[in-house]
């Protein structure tokens, strides 16, 4: 039996969401301060700070030569300490979501200490760029279960967290569907799985993992034929830090070319996939 077809907005067949997790330093920090003097492990931090510094103007370029909306989610802290290419995102217009203030594991939180984070960071967002963020994406794993009741009650719109569909969906909070919706990414649309690297502390922990552009390029395009097919949500879960390098930003725009040979595919942002899904599911 075959699926039932979703409906996009002006009858497009699937709907492609472009996703950046600016984290900076804060995953590197964060993985080092378990390890004796990790806090001096200044090269391991150098590898997030590329991100900001170099990679997002090539990142918005590339999304100004297509007229592509994208979503960043953007740790508080990375907003203070990189201003520049945070102002820089929202003036072009695109969406920038909630990730932590310092890519904290919410898993491991209180719901006081979770809400004072999700409060603080607001705060600094409004103070920023004049307006608090709508979309939530868990950062270093995964969230506690709490989490989504607090996001809702704080009048978040959407997550884009969880892994186990390839469709929007609301979210169950107290045993009933509510108006909080998850748009999923997926592993397989992740960079970090395919490209992040790191010599010393190791990542990944086995070694042996700078993959293909060629590969990569090919496991993403196969999965968008898929998500195309079936009328699903393609969610590409991208890191500037891995994804803005200067042959993988070639390899960003060699598959946005791939999509867009397509007919009626819809380019938008989590919060207006997020409020369609509301409005018609």
């Amino acid at each position: 039996m075959s699926e039932p077809r979703l409906q996009w907005p002006n009858g497009a067949r699937c709907a492609v969401m472009l996703s950046f997790d600016m984290d900076a330093e804060t995953i590197w920090a964060n993985g080092n301060k378990h390890i004796e003097g990790g806090s001096q492990f200044i090269r391991s931090l150098s590898i997030g700070q590329y991100g900001p510094l170099r990679s997002v103007p090539r990142i918005l370029e590339l999304l100004r030569k297509y007229d592509l909306p994208a979503t960043f989610f953007v740790p508080a802290w990375v907003a203070e300490t990189y201003p520049e290419p945070f102002v820089a995102i929202a003036k072009e217009g695109h969406e920038l979501g909630h990730h932590g203030y310092l890519h904290e594991r919410f898993v491991d939180l209180s719901s006081e200490e979770q809400l004072d984070i999700i409060q603080r960071s607001q705060d600094i967002f409004k103070r920023m760029v004049g307006k608090e963020a709508r979309g939530f994406r868990t950062p270093s794993g995964d969230w506690a279960k709490q989490t989504p009741q607090l996001l809702h009650d704080a009048g978040f719109l959407y997550s884009s967290s969880m892994r186990g569909d390839d469709r929007p969906y609301r979210t169950v909070l107290n045993g009933e569907e509510s108006d909080f919706i998850e748009i999923p990414p997926r592993w397989e649309l992740d960079d970090y799985v395919q490209f992040g690297y790191n010599l010393y502390p190791a990542e990944p922990a086995g070694q042996d993992r700078i993959s293909s552009h060629e590969y990569v390029l090919d496991n993403f395009k196969q999965e968008f034929d898929g998500y195309y097919r079936y009328g699903l949500c393609y969610v590409l879960m991208m890191h500037p830090q891995i994804i803005g390098k200067p042959g993988r930003i070639l390899m960003l725009e060699q598959l946005i070319q791939h999509i867009k040979s397509h007919p009626d595919v819809w380019f938008a942002t989590g919060e207006q996939i997020a409020e369609w899904w509301r409005e018609k599911y």
